[in-house]
């Protein structure tokens, strides 16, 4: 199986009811798969390609987002279990403990629900090599 990353989406966004538990539960998540916040502002924040902010925000037009499901890369299991932790303690409900799914051999996630209810996980698809850690745009 071959995998290819960073060729399809852009960005996210999701438009959220409280700001400040969003912000707590995902730079906790994002902190466990070591990747930080790009910025924030009185009403979002940002990490690579994911845009979180309050229905009030010019960007978001007044209304939210919905459930989505987003699943975010770990590089090994034990990423997968310290997502999991560090999200139930900063306001994440279990929607899947960490361990193997039936997707294919080797694939480990756990999946939370965020403050809004959106499905977020974490997986590891199990030993693989990569040509690079990430791609690197520049403007």
């Amino acid at each position: 199986m071959e995998l290819h990353r960073g060729r399809l989406i852009d960005h996210i966004q999701l438009v959220i009811k409280d700001l400040g538990a969003s912000r707590r539960f995902y730079e906790a998540v994002l902190r466990a798969l070591e990747v930080p916040l790009g910025g924030v502002g009185e009403d979002y924040f940002w990490a690579d390609e994911l845009f979180v902010s309050t229905a009030g925000s010019q960007a978001a037009q007044g209304k939210l987002t919905g459930r989505h499901h987003l699943a975010f890369q770990a590089r090994d299991r034990a990423m997968v279990d310290a997502f999991y932790k560090v999200g139930l303690e900063n306001g994440g409900k279990d929607n899947g403990r960490p361990g193997e799914r039936p997707y294919h051999p080797g694939y480990y996630a756990a999946f939370l629900l965020d403050p809004d209810g959106n499905n977020i996980e974490a997986v590891y698809h199990g030993a693989a090599s990569r040509s690079t850690s990430s791609v690197k745009i520049t403007f």
